[in-house]
């Protein structure tokens, strides 16, 4: 079978080389622009590429497919391919497109359809406490994920897990789910979805990472582990704006104190509404990430101290 691939992140890479992996015939890579990044603003390719040029396959990087979709239909053409795989692009695709292979686009997406169209929705399923999350392999429409479910894979989420954890996982379950996909094409019935159930994840931003430590602890836990890696929760400690990169939920209804208290200095254990976290991992302003034994040794906070 003769596949294009179109994404970009490091959560497509496993879809990319599985397809590879698995004999199919990916004749080319559709990813975005090289982005400049770090502090000398370098170009970077993204995962994708550097994966696609690994194996020697045309690498195709247009600004826009919208904008003139008559070049990407002429490009993909050309390939004659049976399908186009899709995860994590973060490009529209227009008509001319998803029309543009015989089995058209197939698009691997990170949760649990209709649940969770839209941007983030990886993030989104840890924010909001949510006990499984998933893969869903589509017929790609001209909606924003609202194509036919072919198949689905649900998994747990862990009550400490991150989202940057899940992206891992939930990227090698979308890699297996893609294969099992492509494998019973020609017998998958695709599946309307009930748009009575679905629901949107829009993009993440920085005005969402300031800690509430007044919250009941599960919440701050899961708003910790929801913004990990990006775009990272925060507090304020000792002046200073601090990260917080992975959190654990104490499960002592013993432990109380005021929101933001220090409770426990030797494993920056905090306060909140109800209950309290543990925060694990941080990274001090102008830092380097580090676990919260290391933080303490270098900066010991007193019990009683208020953060945030």
């Amino acid at each position: 079978m003769k596949v294009i691939f179109m994404g970009t992140p490091d959560f497509a890479v496993p879809t990319l080389k599985a397809l590879y992996d698995n004999g199919y015939d990916v004749v080319a890579v559709f990813t975005q622009p090289d982005k400049p990044k770090g502090r000398g603003y370098k170009l970077m390719p993204p995962p994708v590429k550097v994966l696609a040029e690994e194996k020697r396959t045309p690498v195709y990087q247009p600004a826009s497919l919208k904008k003139e979709p008559a070049k990407a239909v002429e490009i993909i053409k050309k390939y004659s391919p049976d399908v186009i795989v899709v995860a994590a692009y973060g490009k529209i695709l227009p008509k001319e497109v998803l029309q543009s292979a015989k089995y058209g686009c197939i698009n691997v997406h990170g949760s649990l359809l209709p649940k969770y169209r839209g941007a983030a929705p990886i993030q989104q399923s840890v924010l909001n406490g949510d006990e499984f999350s998933g893969v869903t392999t589509m017929q790609m429409a001209e909606g924003l994920d609202t194509g036919d479910i072919l198949l689905q894979a649900k998994t747990p989420i862990g009550i400490n897990e991150t989202s940057a954890e899940l992206f891992d996982r939930l990227a090698k379950i979308g890699a297996e789910l893609l294969i099992e996909t492509l494998e019973n094409i020609e017998s998958i019935a695709p599946k309307k979805q009930d748009e009575s159930k679905s629901s949107y994840a829009g993009m993440l931003s920085k005005d969402m990472c300031l800690i509430d430590f007044s919250k009941d602890a599960f919440w701050v836990n899961k708003h910790i582990c929801g913004l990990s890696d990006w775009p990272c929760a925060v507090t304020m400690i000792g002046g200073k704006r601090v990260k917080v990169y992975k959190s654990e939920l104490v499960e002592k209804d013993s432990i109380c104190g005021k929101a933001g208290e220090v409770i426990d200095e030797k494993s920056l254990t905090v306060a909140c509404g109800k209950g309290s976290v543990k925060l694990t991992v941080v990274q001090v302003e102008g830092g380097r990430r580090m676990s919260s034994a290391d933080y303490l040794r270098g900066k010991p906070l007193k019990k009683g101290e208020i953060i945030g």
